[in-house]
């Protein structure tokens, strides 16, 4: 029996003893039982004061989760990411307790977290109200003061079915009798609140100190329309009050950045109800989509890239061969014609295989990179359609790269390099990396999946990448790298995609003839950068809160004339510009100078060209900027010297 110190104990040899390892790489030793909590006030009062919950090999468990084995302990305070996830989630029990004492015929359902708070579900006989949220969060306050203890205990499954369908938790009864097996379930109770949860949870509601309840919703039981229509209440918490005064900061300057707010004010485009999550591009709005697409269509040219068209409706038998109608079916839209069924396309890998199988294929010809801005269409449910960065009807810049197993890696490295260079032309220097691995739903080998990810790891490793793992988050033909874009107020948008595919192409029966004579299979790279166009221009939307650089703003600058005097000189002007590759116009209305210079503001014109008779006296343009700098008097050539290598000076420039 080893001598156990470290705790501040000595047994003798007949008494059981754990052996706890810490983060620090430190042993303690207890004798049995032990708890999370115990642990922690050894090591120290304020740990013991701080902790929220524990991790047991990698486990989170409850403080007074009692420890059985030796292992690896690592105590959980707010300071840590799995910290605030656990306030959040104990705060969505809070607000479900706090709705049970206000309206005790209230049905709770789900309360979990999610990115910034967490939310609650509830089935009650009237809508909540803005008064009915105010009066929830002051009720959640009273119960946080209660410092009530929130312990976890285990119920036999049909004990705690029985428990809520006699206090009138019907839906809570049904998630329990929709568990499969016949395992018992863990209850948290904390005073006359009891819920349904796997935990863990803080200890008691004293520790929620910070929180705020965002806003009602509606949201179908189990995402199902056909169900009952419930009521969703939204919160968010956090483990300091300035965290969360900033996130509400945050909050108010996305919702000023809203592109579905600027679309409107700017006139770029609108949406519909009779074609929903299909987006109706205004003149404007067209402008910014062809300028990214040409600027797109320039870099893929330049990089090697074919550019291809196919067919936006292909046969059943195509998408089952491929896997689509397999794995992806529910998300597909599907006709018929002369008793065939057909799919409009939810992404063009199919068809780009189809063009590689044209003609007979040698190792010569490889990479071969085939790309087109492909118009998809995918069924995703009304209720997550957003504007225009969810959306059913969208274009994507993709592109597939044929090659061999020994050009993977250079192939994925060739990408990276030009991901980033666009990111960077785009004004976006921040990237974020994850690794997606192989699903629970997929197709091909265990061995060709083993052969994807470990070329997409080698690739990332080359070229030093710090990435995350997902694990099971990958296609389910095969194994993929995530690209996200964090924004100018710290959001993070997720666009490009790197997916490594030795399945498809088999399925499809593409060949080629390689060195040595024989017909072998190519690895199939699916890229894009972007993603979806649609999505890509509401994130620079409100990336730049709707005042665009000048390459990419539909009009780039307007003159004004301060009186009618002024008219033909002004109409001049904007000629001359137009004349020479400039977005302008001339805006001769009978309206006061500063009324015009406001209105053209607020659209985010970039440049204002302001003309006077002083101005038409000296054949010169006074410059203003949208941001209402005055850049003083310039000749018409001066002028368009400035404009025009502002726009050459490229993406990004502001």
């Amino acid at each position: 029996m080893r001598a156990c110190a470290l705790a501040g104990f000595n047994f003798v040899k007949e008494q059981v003893v754990t052996v706890i390892r810490l983060p620090d790489g430190s042993e303690r030793c207890y004798e049995q039982p032990v708890t999370a909590r115990e642990v922690a006030e050894s090591i120290g009062p304020r740990l013991g004061r701080a902790a929220l919950a524990a991790k047991i090999n990698g486990k989170l468990v409850d403080l007074s989760s009692p420890i059985k084995t030796s292992g690896d302990l690592a105590i959980i305070t707010e300071k840590d990411p799995e910290g605030l996830e656990i306030i959040r989630h104990s705060s969505a029990h809070l607000l479900a307790h706090a709705v049970k004492e206000l309206f005790p015929d209230a049905q709770v359902t789900i309360g979990p977290v999610i990115e910034d708070g967490f939310y609650y579900d509830f089935s009650y006989k009237r809508p909540f109200t803005p008064e009915d949220l105010a009066a929830i969060e002051k009720r959640m306050a009273e119960i946080s003061s209660r410092d009530l203890k929130v312990e976890r205990k285990i119920w036999d499954r049909s004990e705690a079915i029985n428990f809520f369908k006699n206090q009138g938790e019907h839906y809570k009864a049904q998630i329990i009798e929709a568990i499969p097996g016949d395992e018992d379930v863990s209850l948290y109770s904390q005073g006359n609140f009891t819920d349904l949860c796997r935990g863990p949870h803080v200890p008691a509601t004293s520790r929620l100190k910070v929180f705020k309840l965002m806003k009602l919703a509606g949201a179908y039981w189990r995402g199902d329309s056909h169900n009952e229509m419930l009521q969703r209440i939204y919160g968010t918490a956090w483990t300091k009050k300035e965290d969360q005064e900033a996130y509400l900061r945050r909050l108010e300057e996305a919702e000023k950045r809203d592109h579905r707010r600027l679309g409107k004010q700017m006139n770029l485009f609108h949406l519909q109800e009779e074609a929903p999550g299909m987006v109706f591009w205004h003149p404007k709005g067209w402008i910014i989509w062809q300028q990214v697409e040409q600027y797109m269509r320039e870099v893929l040219r330049d990089n090697g890239y074919l550019e291809i068209r196919t067919p936006s409706i292909l046969d059943k038998g195509l998408w089952e061969r491929s896997g689509h109608w397999e794995n992806f079916r529910e998300n597909m839209f599907v006709t018929q014609s002369e008793e065939r069924e057909f799919a409009v396309k939810p992404m063009n890998c199919p068809g780009h295989v189809q063009v590689f199988r044209q003609g007979l294929k040698s190792y010569r010809d490889l990479p071969l990179r085939l790309a087109e801005f492909g118009s998809c269409h995918r069924n995703e449910p009304s209720g997550a359609l957003h504007g225009i960065m969810r959306v059913r009807a969208f274009t994507q810049d993709d592109a597939h790269i044929f090659c061999t197993e020994s050009q993977v890696q250079d192939e994925a490295v060739c990408f990276i390099d030009l991901l980033q260079q666009v990111y960077a032309d785009f004004g976006f220097k921040e990237i974020l990396v994850k690794l997606s691995t192989r699903p629970a739903k997929r197709v091909g080998s265990e061995e060709q999946w083993d052969k994807a990810e470990q070329a997409l790891q080698s690739a990332l490793g080359h070229k030093k990448l710090i990435w995350e793992l997902q694990p099971g988050e990958g296609a389910f033909y095969g194994p993929k790298i995530e690209f996200s874009l964090k924004d100018s107020i710290g959001r993070v948008w997720q666009c490009g995609t790197l997916q490594l595919d030795f399945s498809m192409p088999e399925r499809l029966g593409a060949e080629y003839v390689a060195e040595d004579n024989t017909r072998k299979v190519p690895v199939m790279l699916h890229r894009a950068i972007l993603g979806s166009l649609e999505r890509f221009i509401g994130i620079l939307i409100e990336n730049h809160a709707g005042a665009l650089p000048l390459w990419l703003a539909p009009d780039q600058a307007v003159v004004l004339n301060i009186s009618q005097g002024q008219a033909d000189y002004a109409s001049k002007i904007a000629v001359e510009l137009k004349h020479n590759g400039i977005r302008a116009f001339a805006d001769l209305r009978n309206e006061k100078i500063t009324y015009k210079i406001r209105e053209h503001s607020l659209q985010k014109l970039p440049y204002q060209i302001i003309v006077g008779d002083k101005e038409v006296a000296s054949q010169t343009v006074s410059v203003r900027t949208r941001t209402g700098a005055d850049l003083g008097q310039f000749n018409l050539t001066a002028l368009i010297d400035l404009l025009k290598t502002e726009a050459s000076i490229g993406v990004g420039a502001n």
